[in-house]
């Protein structure tokens, strides 16, 4: 362990670091073997890609040969990419979080040689400030600790150790109920800000599981508080600072309260939630804003996130925030500039996107609207599009932010299932078609019999697939089986499902671990219960599980979808609020809103693309014929066309409306279905 060993490894984020003089090794049985052969502890850094922090550190720290010299003196020391091993990170962020700091990125967390945590914070700087201690110091002293006061470390990390044991079996026993679901869309109104959306507070995260569950509750119950908070959320995400109005998509957070300043890397996870939740709304809004986003977004991810410009491909995981290490410089701009871009057309634009010679941050401007008052203007929306095309063009003269190449298998099963969702709401099936060619990319590329990979890279599958890769991808491979009566696609999902269960289910406790039982180099395999930037696992699973029940009529996916929900749901509001990702799938499983179509041609098919374009979040469609009948428990079981009129059957719980065969009548009930 006598050299940096990242050359060789997938993950771009490892690879920054491959020049460093600090002896990196990558998470796995060797390393972890080096530190138990030679007594060492353990120096554990955890980062991505995209983190701006996580380069800041790097700069200072790794790349100083001194300080290097004590890491490598004193530490096996350890990089992980946080997006390509989740469940690694998940752990040790949890170890922060009983330490009693805020989890994030850098993660640096100091371990025994069994891999128990004893000491960590985030970002250290190379010399004391910030209030921090400078990591020189925090390597010399924590080296002294582990060599003259051995007791201190083992009884620190016994300590943690039993705690983070305890996250395998987290505290549950919620029995929901429609009444509980209503009251946990009630209280997480609490934490959303009532002046410019999000939740209180800064930074501001876009929180699509949050908040779609928000817009679900609107669709259940009509409140008017629930659409608002929403409205008021993504209105302004899509006219603040956090969205790119120039190349599209959004960043991954704000870090003022009023969406104006993102942190500027831009995550692929975050644009598919972004996508559908908008999706999940226009029909109901009708929203000319919603629908520009969306295409904007979708040109984005097919403009620059695909995995090669030609042939077969799946989207890539994320743009860093920095260029020529300054961060945003890439998409900020100076009065002037503007001014030398757009000439006589530029007083129109600067007044329209907050152009000023003082800038809004840092003497520079983030283009934003959210203080325009004529958006939508039909007189000064084509000259605002061409002043766009021609930064854009400026733009692209500037150095790019780096990519981070790699394919993760989530995160595409999120973005195949936002990209379904568009293509049927805003009829466009081109978006469709890219949906099948990435989930057919991930299948050839990511697959391996019935288990996942959970990366791809530079033309190699690694990594062994997690939880999350087996829920998204089975929700994905079932919006594809509604949209196109494929049946290959709820094969797909049967499949991942039943490995679901088979590698990752508690037997004992109920839930779903986050790696594999056949996952052997963690401290302890986690349970992970509540949503953050993307859905956890559990709740998805609980979701692919309750469609499942619905489409095949077995009842043994309603049985684990009922004991998932039972051995994790919250029993108190207030922790409930966390795990909307559940709550959803308990409102699928016991009110799904079932439409069935019976019969064949263009009248069935008009009738199949309405009930899509309605975009409603519980809709579990199917179709029958004569060839093809629904399960024997289905509600609309036995019925068929009308005098061989094609006819289709809304149905919620046991009941079910008399035919329908005008495709308005079914769109307006399925608007009002509550």
């Amino acid at each position: 362990m006598d050299r940096n060993r990242l050359a060789d490894e997938t993950s771009p984020y490892l690879r920054q670091h491959k020049d460093n003089p600090v002896h990196w090794q990558a998470w796995g049985p060797e390393a972890l073997a080096a530190a138990r052969d030679q007594d060492k502890p353990i120096l554990l850094s955890v980062g991505y890609a995209a983190c701006h922090w996580c380069h800041v550190m790097a700069h200072e720290s790794f790349e100083d040969p001194e300080i290097a010299k004590l890491m490598n003196e004193y530490f096996i020391n350890i990089k992980v990419d946080r997006e390509e091993r989740p469940d690694v990170d998940n752990i040790y962020q949890h170890a922060l979080a009983m330490m009693g700091e805020h989890g994030g990125w850098p993660l640096t967390m100091f371990l025994t040689p069994a891999g128990e945590p004893f000491w960590g914070g985030t970002y250290f700087p190379p010399t004391p400030r910030y209030g921090r201690p400078g990591f020189p110091q925090v390597l010399e002293s924590l080296a002294d600790t582990y060599k003259n006061e051995p007791t201190k470390i083992t009884d620190n990390a016994g300590r943690m150790r039993k705690a983070l044991t305890a996250l395998s079996v987290p505290s549950g026993g919620g029995q929901l109920s429609a009444a509980m679901i209503d009251d946990a869309a009630t209280h997480m109104l609490r934490h959303v800000d009532p002046i410019a959306g999000g939740t209180h507070g800064a930074p501001k995260f876009p929180q699509g599981t949050f908040f779609s569950t928000l817009w679900r509750a609107y669709v259940r119950t009509g409140g008017s508080m629930f659409r608002e908070s929403v409205a008021l959320t993504m209105n302004n995400i899509c006219q603040g600072g956090i969205y790119d109005h120039l190349g599209g998509g959004i960043a991954r957070y704000s870090v003022d309260g009023e969406w104006l300043v993102p942190h500027f890397e831009k995550m692929l996870y975050d644009n598919a939630q972004f996508v559908d939740l908008l999706s999940q709304m226009y029909p109901t809004t009708n929203s000319t804003l919603y629908a520009e986003r969306v295409s904007e977004t979708v040109a984005w991810l097919l403009s620059d996130m695909r995995s090669a410009t030609d042939g077969p491909f799946a989207f890539v995981s994320a743009y860093d925030a920095d260029s020529e290490g300054e961060e945003g410089k890439y998409y900020v701009w100076r009065a002037e500039e503007i001014a030398d871009c757009l000439g006589e057309d530029a007083p129109r634009f600067s007044a329209a996107y907050d152009v000023s010679p003082y800038g809004n941050w840092e003497g520079k401007t983030i283009l934003n609207r959210s203080a325009d008052p004529d958006y939508g203007d039909p007189t000064l929306e084509p000259l605002l599009a061409h002043c766009r095309e021609t930064l854009l063009a400026r733009r692209a003269t500037r150095v790019p932010p780096e990519r981070d190449d790699k394919v993760l298998a989530d995160w595409n099963g999120l973005t195949i299932t936002a990209l379904v969702r568009a293509a049927a709401v805003f009829d466009r099936p081109d978006w469709l078609n890219v949906a099948r060619e990435v989930f057919d990319f991930i299948l050839k590329n990511l697959s391996s019999g019935a288990r996942l990979h959970h990366t791809w890279c530079q033309g190699r599958a690694a990594h062994p697939g997690v939880l999350t890769d087996y829920a998204e991808m089975s929700r994905a491979a079932l919006a594809l089986y509604q949209s196109t009566d494929d049946a290959t696609y709820l094969d797909h999902a049967t499949t991942w499902t039943d490995a679901a269960n088979k590698y990752f289910w508690d037997a004992t406790n109920g839930g779903y671990f986050l790696s594999a039982v056949d996952t052997e180099d963690l401290l302890t395999r986690t349970k992970p219960v509540q949503d953050d930037a993307t859905p956890a696992g559990n709740g998805t699973m609980a979701d692919v599980l309750a469609r499942l029940h619905h489409l095949t009529g077995d009842p043994a996916y309603r049985e684990h979808a009922e004991r998932l929900t039972t051995a994790l749901a919250a029993t108190e509001l207030g922790h409930l609020v966390h795990q909307p990702g559940l709550v959803s799938a308990f409102e699928v499983l016991t009110r799904a809103v079932q439409v069935v179509v019976a019969g064949e041609g263009p009248a069935a098919g008009a009738l199949v693309q309405t009930a899509l374009s309605t975009a409603h979040p519980r809709l579990i469609l199917q179709r029958t014929d004569d060839q093809r009948a629904l399960p024997e428990t289905h509600p609309a079981a036995g019925k068929a066309t009308i005098k061989g009129q094609a006819a289709a059957y809304l149905c919620i719980g046991q009941s079910c409306t008399l035919p329908i065969t005008d495709p308005n009548d079914l769109k307006s009930q399925l608007l009002a279905a509550q």
